[in-house]
């Protein structure tokens, strides 16, 4: 047990507290337990700003320790609009000082690249639009420089030639080598954070069911993961089972997405073929729960809005039976080929102790060795009785991200196999109360890109005074700037598709 949370209140995943229990320290104490915390194994899960009385700034920083399934919940309230930052002690630190810069217009001191965030912003204290501007002289639409009289600069975005949504990547080369890419996005900034405020109402789920549409089922469950901690309501354990169905089955598919375009990026068609209708056929498996591919409806709070009869269920483990067999020739075939693999090993690789440092989650910091994953450090659900290996590799590059992949597949694929056989009876969903006064809310579930983290903070009403989510591609955007250091700049299509980052999930 850390000294820390012997000290101050901590919370596990799923419960809600009084906001007047949490630690409210001076900035300059709550820096150093921040900092102290990430020293003891804690990490930054999230860490974000709330309007006080529409005049105060109050910082909350939710750490979490997976090997202690912890959660330890921090605030300050700043006097004035500058703080000492944390990122030259705390790389995890530096996206969310941006975005607090950004939001706030808080300026963290000593932060090497105080840059905004997104391109749209408004002052939450006033609603008002303010151009976007970062520290002193530092605006969105300036990037860092290499400066070299053989050093050039290769500008790709933010219109793509594909369907993606739009991103700017910046590459500081030398000839085909690879010095520095910086990555801007927020070209799409929605103001989904915003618009959760004075909720919730009956149009949050649809919020949090298409802030990163291919994660639908993954952000919807730590959403009513958070309402049910702040009712204090229960969930019937055929909905966990569901649930724990749905999440799984929205693993499979963006893993099996994921490994046949790694497989088209190196030109290799017949696995990028098969996994494409593949990916098709377990979507479609979603869709005969709930109606809809990407799995819209399902989760709802309390419990889910579909249940499953014995006749669709037996069709599903039919299904699953046919998906993987195809699946183990489709993916077997890259393990195989020379060609491939000559592409995969080596490519894009990320140390053990960099990938500790910023702060990645999910299947990139598995593949460098980290053994973290929500389903076991901080199981709610379904997952506090049955457990799902977690899956590691160690070297950290384009393979190990494929292979992760791979062996959670496989592991997914018997979870789910396992759930449909032997689901409880009874009802799929109970009735929740409205959330109560002054509390505070966190939830994790384990997406398939990796940690999501939902808190909320409800006001005297009851409501919603804040909602602060943070995606998985938060966390892990900068592992992509970090993974192409040193590569050429032709490996970026490669290294970019392995770690397969949201945006619109990024430009909330």
């Amino acid at each position: 047990m850390s000294a820390l949370t012997s000290r101050y209140l901590s919370m596990s995943n799923g419960e809600s507290v009084s906001v007047r229990e949490v630690a409210r320290l001076p900035l300059d104490a709550f820096r150093e337990t921040v900092l102290q915390a990430v020293e003891e194994g804690f990490r930054i899960s999230a860490f974000f700003g709330q309007s006080v009385e529409g005049e105060r700034l109050r910082l909350w920083a939710v750490l979490s320790h997976a090997g202690q399934s912890l959660i330890l919940p921090l605030a300050t309230d700043l006097a004035e609009n500058r703080y000492r930052s944390l990122t030259p002690d705390c790389p995890q630190a530096h996206l969310f000082e941006r975005a607090l810069l950004e939001q706030w217009q808080v300026l963290p001191e000593g932060h090497p690249w105080p840059k905004p965030v997104r391109f749209q912003k408004s002052c939450r204290r006033c609603g008002a639009s303010e151009a976007a501007g970062g520290g002193p002289g530092i605006g969105i639409a300036d990037f860092y420089r290499v400066d070299g009289e053989e050093v050039h600069e290769v500008a790709v975005g933010p219109v793509h030639a594909g369907i993606i949504e739009p991103g700017h990547f910046r590459f500081q080369c030398h000839g085909e080598d690879v010095f520095h890419l910086e990555i801007s996005l927020g070209y799409q900034h929605r103001g989904v954070a915003r618009a959760l405020r004075g909720g919730p109402d009956a149009r949050t789920i649809h919020y949090m069911e298409t802030l990163a549409g291919d994660t639908a089922v993954g952000h919807s469950t730590a959403y009513c993961h958070v309402l049910e901690a702040l009712d204090g309501g229960y969930v019937p354990a055929r909905a966990q089972v569901i649930r724990g169905v749905a999440l799984e089955l929205e693993r499979i598919a963006n893993h099996t997405g994921d490994i046949g375009a790694l497989a088209g990026d190196v030109g290799y068609l017949p696995t990028m073929s098969y996994c494409g209708r593949i990916r098709g056929d377990i979507l479609n498996m979603t869709a005969a729960i709930c109606g809809n591919r990407f799995g819209r409806g399902i989760v709802r709070p309390g419990g889910v809005g579909f249940d499953l009869d014995r006749l669709v269920r037996d069709d599903m483990i039919k299904r699953l039976d046919t998906v993987e067999k195809d699946l183990n020739v489709a993916v077997d075939l890259i393990w195989k080929t020379s060609s491939v693999m000559a592409r995969f090993e080596g490519t894009g690789a990320i140390g053990r102790e960099l990938c500790d440092e910023i702060g990645l989650v999910g299947p990139a910091a598995r593949a460098c060795g980290v053994d973290l994953d929500v389903r076991r450090d901080m199981p709610l659900g379904i997952y506090q009785l049955a457990q799902i290996p977690v899956s590691t590799w160690q070297s950290g590059d384009v393979f190990a991200r494929a292979y992760v992949r791979w062996l959670e597949i496989q592991r997914s694929l018997a979870f789910v196999r396992e759930q449909l056989g032997s689901m409880p009876g009874g009802e799929v969903r109970s009735w929740l109360n409205a959330p109560g006064p002054g509390r505070l809310a966190v939830a994790f579930v384990e997406g398939w890109r990796g940690e999501i983290c939902h808190t909320a903070v409800t006001d005297d009403a009851g409501k919603f005074a804040a909602y602060e989510i943070v995606d998985p591609s938060f966390h892990n955007w900068f592992g992509l700037a970090c993974a192409l250091r040193g590569q050429q700049i032709s490996d970026f299509p490669l290294c970019n598709k392995s770690f397969n980052l949201s945006y619109c999930g990024h430009d909330l």
